[in-house]
This record gives structure tokens, sequence and C-alpha cells, in this order.
């Protein structure tokens, strides 16, 4: 789950420094060595659900609009901040309208840096199968 989890936290430090407006908040492009390991569990289960959904889907979450896939990321980070804390901060789980579009463009980020990731491993797994 490391290598997944990571590659999370690299995708949304990315999607904050490309849609955050100004200079984000340090917590928010903390890099991964520095990172909690609440966040790096919260972090490892979100990009399993979202690859799954992926899978399940048969690769079709690809035909999803933006909005869309940054409110399944949204969603699924939501419950884990239900997880890992008794009474969190309301903008921790704060419902896809409410957040900063800032926020609801780097969860499509996200989401689609998963699919990438999960269609570059399909297809590996599909050429090992055929050689």
């Amino acid at each position: 789950m490391g290598r997944h989890a990571r590659l999370f936290r690299e995708a949304w430090i990315a999607g904050v420094r490309r849609h955050f407006p100004g200079e984000p908040k340090a917590g928010y492009v903390t890099p991964w060595e520095d990172t909690s390991q609440w966040e790096r569990e919260a972090a490892g289960a979100v990009y399993e659900q979202v690859r799954h959904f992926v899978e399940i889907s048969g690769g079709n979450t690809a035909r999803l609009s933006r909005e869309q896939r940054s409110r399944f990321v949204a969603t699924y980070w939501t419950a884990q901040m239900f997880k890992h804390f008794e009474d969190p901060k309301p903008g921790y789980v704060a419902d896809w309208p409410e957040l900063p579009g800032w926020q609801q463009e780097t969860g499509a980020d996200v989401s689609e840096a998963i699919e990438r990731e999960a269609g570059d491993v399909t297809q590996a797994a599909l050429r090992s199968k055929t050689s």
C-alpha cells in the first residue's frame, strides 16, 4: 500500500500546486517523508477505493466528468476522516459542493493519476499473459 499511498500524496501535492490560488498552506504540500501515519493510511485507502472503482467499471471511469471523479475522491476521503478522527474539523468532512474550487480540481487530478496507474498495471498484466 505504501507505493500507492505515496502516488496519491504526490498527485495531491501536484494538484494543489496547480490549482491553489496563491501560496498553499504547508500542510497541503507536506512531502511524503513528513506525512503523518494516519494521513498515509488514509491516502492508501482512498487510492485502493478509486483503483477498485476503476477496475470494476472496466476502466470506464475515464468516461466520467472531472466533477464526478472528484466527488468520489472527496467522499472516500471524508469517510477516512471519520475513521481517523472522532470529531473531525468541519472542513475535513465538507460535502463536495462546499469544497473550494482548487480542492475539487485537485480531487479530479488525483482520480486521473490513479486511473493512469491502474491502466498501466492492467496493460502490463495483459502483455505478460500474451507473451
